[in-house]
């Protein structure tokens, strides 16, 4: 094949890859190898062609159209399809002109720090009286459009969150100087001991304790990157609070309680990767919950246990069989929060049929994609 069609999509392939969407090898053999059949006049058919091919999520549909109008731009780019003289790799493009996230990161990667020079600059001083810190724009920054340096960031501001799971009244009693109830054993071994003579009356009050928690995450396609930055926010809760356990799903349900107790995040997540064989892959969410609810409902669920779903409901299940497995699951805890990245645009709308079948059975909606809304939740919660 003349020209340099095959590099110049190879190189656009990883340059997707880099922000997330996932793309094989084999997707881009089908794609050198279609483009000359599927037409390469107009640019239309050259987008059209590489988006059936390396799209698999209708949310990466932005960030592949700003990535192919970043990559493919040229002005004699449609006359010069068919001879697939496309122009060069690098220096296409100066990195003035890149727009900001992941895509700029992945298209125009850091190089080596340049040598100083013996001449030391200038000392520049700056009255930050009137700008904001860093670390309040990282609070409002979207996890999917986060730089690598960004992410490992607010990874490490989420470590040091904690969720304060209110505390629930227990059957069992504890002695208190306030209590309401009468501890008449108590009382009677304090007059033994005295005697026989009457005594101050021992007082006793129901014992509180944070009830269970018990976490849904889905890993598909296009949760993965939120879904990530929260397994870290779990991973700092499972290691502050006790009966904390966590479970994955994708196509299928996946208990990792164990590899979150890790001491160390990193090894941790490794070990979640590791033991989840349909991470990024597609999504059953009626057909895990129902895995849930018939295998695991029981074990996990007692106590006044809470449930934290987190997913943004799109489903392609029956909805009907979706809408029954939520019911048994709200009939099975004393309270479900789901958490959905959705809700960050604010003309969000219930209208996809998963979404709907899932809103009736939860007791709180909340959003999850940034700094800012897992400190609402631990708000929520308080």
């Amino acid at each position: 094949m003349s020209g340099e069609l095959a590099p110049n999509v190879l190189h656009f392939a990883r340059i997707l890859r880099a922000t997330g969407i996932p793309i094989g090898t084999d997707k881009v053999i089908d794609a050198v190898r279609v483009l000359p059949t599927s037409g390469l006049r107009q640019r239309a058919d050259w987008h059209a062609t590489l988006s059936a091919l390396f799209i698999t999520r209708h949310e990466q549909q932005a960030m592949f159209d700003e990535a192919f109008a970043r990559f493919w731009r040229d002005p004699a780019l449609e006359e010069r399809m068919r001879a697939m003289l496309l122009p060069k790799v690098q220096g296409r493009t100066p990195r003035a002109e890149a727009g900001g996230g992941r895509l700029a990161e992945a298209m125009y990667p850091t190089g080596p720090t340049p040598p100083k020079t013996l001449e030391a600059p200038p000392e520049i001083t700056v009255d930050a009286a009137l700008t904001f810190s860093a670390t309040e724009r990282l609070r409002t920054l979207d996890f999917e459009r986060m730089t690598n340096a960004e992410w490992e960031q607010a990874r490490r501001l989420v470590s040091r969150m904690a969720l304060p799971v209110p505390e629930i009244r227990t059957r069992r009693q504890r002695p208190s100087h306030r209590g309401t109830r009468i501890d008449l054993p108590a009382t009677l071994r304090r007059m033994a001991r005295a005697g026989g003579d009457l005594a101050i009356l021992a007082r006793r009050e129901p014992r509180m304790k944070p009830p269970p928690l018990v976490v849904l995450c889905d890993v598909s396609g296009s949760m993965h990157r939120y879904t990530r930055m929260f397994l870290h926010f779990l991973h700092a809760l499972a290691r502050d609070r006790e009966r904390v356990t966590s479970f994955v799903f994708g196509t299928r349900l996946t208990n990792v309680t164990r590899p979150l107790k890790d001491r160390d995040v990193d090894d941790a997540l490794a070990k979640v990767s590791a033991a989840v064989t349909d991470w990024a892959g597609g999504t059953r969410i009626g057909a895990s919950l129902r895995e849930f609810n018939y295998r695991w409902a029981r074990r996990v669920l007692g106590q006044n246990a809470c449930v934290m779903l987190v997913t943004d409901g799109l489903d392609r299940d029956d909805p009907q069989a979706l809408g029954a497995e939520m019911a048994r699951l709200e009939r099975s805890c004393r309270r479900l929060i789901w958490l959905n990245p959705l809700l960050r645009y604010e003309k969000f709308e219930p209208r996809a049929s998963g979404i709907a079948s899932i809103l009736p059975h939860v007791d709180d909606f909340l959003p999850m994609h940034n700094l800012a809304s897992l400190e609402d939740l631990a708000r929520q919660w308080s």
